[in-house]
């Protein structure tokens, strides 16, 4: 019989988690290591470098000034990739805690879920994605793979951050199997170190990607209230939010935002996350996996919401997507920024001469695959002001988001 996870314990209200992993967390000295061998730490796991390394690269720091919703110029205190990633990377590591997983792995796959995306958010991807079709288009999690990879320049003996299998299996699969066609980084990546793409990751990295859906639907909605995109009154007849905005008021009266805000939003993190570790308990006690393997193994994804709590929370991603992601006001800046990718693809493209001459030195002919493949990663790395003044430089005006 397989033995029951440690638990954690109840010290008069304060909780103690568990002091020994699951059979199913990911164990770090069973970790099928680096594509280059290397000496392991004597002072921290694999899984402790991993998430080091992350944070230490150049494409990390990059998310600071990289678009969530808001374009990050508009206000100190929206959520950039950064603090999004932040925010993630505690919530994941908080639920691993509890259900006795490997922390630092969550946390190594929550810091690095979002390194590939473009300048600008979605809008910016879709509109690498349409520039680069004839090429394969662009993909943030395939990118970030190339990233963690190869484009990584940070050490003498190999390029990317030689990551562990597992973290570069849960960075590529945190939202489930990748079904064909697989994108061409991924795949070319696939073929000389198999990540099981028709698998799940494991708990870890599953963990990962439901405390991303529970971070960006809380802080969208702080910065929505924020920035007037919805009212608190529109909000108290939202899915899963509404009934907190309605105990709220009976409890507190009028607050001040800021304080409602905070209210609202560690209640909402708190249910969700209370929802996951019962449903995940309950996954888990149904199917006892013996360990990570036979995670990976199973036919469903073993980490998830209750169905009441999953439907709720599609719901109000459909709130949130109405009333804040197609708001005017931010559909006008995307607009925007879809032109300022475009328009610089294109002219990067026909002539790479503008390149910085180490990107410059690797292209072919203009407008050929070589050449379109350089410009695709150079502005993917792009952070939004950046991108912004490369604008000004090649065009010589400007475009005002």
């Amino acid at each position: 019989m397989t033995e029951k996870p440690p638990a954690g314990r109840l010290l008069g209200h304060i909780y103690a988690p568990p002091t020994e992993r699951a059979p199913f967390a990911t164990m770090p000295a069973a970790s099928r290591g680096r594509l280059y061998r290397e000496p392991e730490s004597a002072t921290r796991t694999c899984y402790q470098r991993d998430r080091d390394r992350i944070l230490h690269s150049t494409a990390f720091r990059r998310l600071k000034h990289k678009t969530q919703v808001f374009v990050q110029h508009e206000g100190d205190y929206y959520r950039t990739r950064m603090t999004h990633s932040l925010e993630v990377a505690q919530i994941a590591r908080s639920v691993a805690r509890v259900l006795a997983l490997d922390e630092d792995l969550a946390e190594a796959v929550s810091l690095a879920h979002d390194m590939g995306h473009t300048p600008f958010g979605h809008a910016g991807e879709e509109a690498l994605a349409a520039a680069t079709s004839s090429i394969g288009g662009f993909d943030h999690n395939a990118h970030a793979l190339r990233l963690v990879t190869k484009l990584e320049h940070r050490y003498a003996a190999f390029d990317g951050l030689n990551l562990t299998w597992e973290t570069l299996e849960g960075l590529v699969k945190h939202n489930g199997p990748i079904p064909p066609p697989v994108p061409t980084p991924i795949a070319g990546f696939d073929a000389r170190w198999p990540l099981e793409l028709s698998t799940w990751p494991g708990l870890e990295a599953q963990i990962a990607a439901l405390a991303d859906d529970i971070a960006y639907l809380t802080h969208d909605i702080d910065d929505g209230l924020r920035a007037g995109l919805f009212s608190i009154a529109d909000l108290a007849e939202a899915p899963l939010a509404g009934p907190t905005v309605q105990a709220i008021n009976a409890r507190y009266g009028t607050l001040e935002t800021s304080r409602f805000i905070g209210e609202l939003v560690r209640t909402l993190i708190g249910a969700m996350a209370d929802d996951l570790l019962a449903a995940t308990g309950g996954s888990l006690s149904r199917s006892r996996p013996a360990c990570a393997a036979e995670v990976r193994a199973a036919r469903q994804p073993t980490a998830g919401f209750s169905p009441k709590m999953a439907a709720e929370v599609a719901a109000l991603r459909q709130f949130l997507f109405a009333r804040m992601y197609r708001h005017a006001r931010v559909m006008s800046s995307m607009d925007k920024a879809k032109t300022v990718v475009e328009e610089l693809f294109r002219a990067l493209s026909r002539d790479p001469s503008l390149l910085p001459t180490d990107w410059a030195a690797g292209c072919g002919q203009p407008g050929d695959t070589a050449t379109a493949g350089i410009v695709r990663d150079y502005i993917a790395g792009m952070t939004d002001r950046f991108a912004l003044q490369e604008y000004r430089r090649i065009f010589h005006k400007e475009i005002a988001l």
